[in-house]
């Protein structure tokens, strides 16, 4: 027969039994979740990291100065073109959009960054809320009916050779890289 003493020995040696299977097993799903996160918040490495989205930013409020002149800033543009063989890349948006900053990101950065820099000159041209450098979207012969950014490539001697006129920059944050880069490739005046 069991007394007092040996029953709780005997609960006392399982109680500690049970607490380092408990710690074990805690420590097992502690290690397992820091391996999984660390996966997780590890970068790819990837070849190809054209196929992916634009990188998100954060807003910056001078992006389309409201003291800006566009239509000299345009004639500038195309002036240094002619000399530099370049195309301009006529970017209509406001500070308060988002996409335009993304945009305006991925045509700094990375392949798209650097193939833009070399055959384009970049214009941003603001549109205020809707109702700013009109005369311009008309000029152009684009549209802001499907949102901003709005994207026009021109020609060194001024000739509007390409509008986004479909909203096809309106959801920039979605656009992959490689798609951005191919746009650039297509319009880069040819033999570069």
């Amino acid at each position: 027969m069991i007394n007092n003493v040996q029953a709780a020995s005997y609960r006392e040696r399982h109680l500690q039994t049970f607490v380092r299977r408990t710690i074990a097993v805690a420590t097992f799903f502690a290690i397992l979740l820091l391996l999984v996160s660390a996966s997780f918040g590890q970068k790819r490495s990837n070849q190809d990291d054209t196929n992916v989205p634009l990188d998100p930013v954060s807003v910056k409020t001078d992006l389309y100065p409201a003291n800006a002149d566009a239509k000299k800033e345009i004639d500038e543009a195309l002036n240094q073109a002619a000399a530099e063989k370049k195309r301009v890349l006529l970017v209509f948006g406001g500070n308060w959009c988002y996409d335009c900053h993304v945009l305006d990101r991925a045509l700094h950065e990375g392949d798209a960054g650097k193939l833009a820099k070399e055959s384009f000159l970049l214009v941003h041209v603001d549109i205020g809320e809707g109702d700013k450098n009109l005369d311009l979207v008309k000029k152009y012969k684009t549209t802001l009916d499907k949102g901003v950014p709005v994207v026009v490539v021109l020609g060194a001697d001024g000739n509007s050779l390409y509008s986004s006129d479909d909203g096809e920059f309106e959801a920039a944050r979605k656009m992959m890289k490689k798609d951005l880069l191919a746009f650039l490739t297509h319009w880069k005046v040819t033999g570069q």
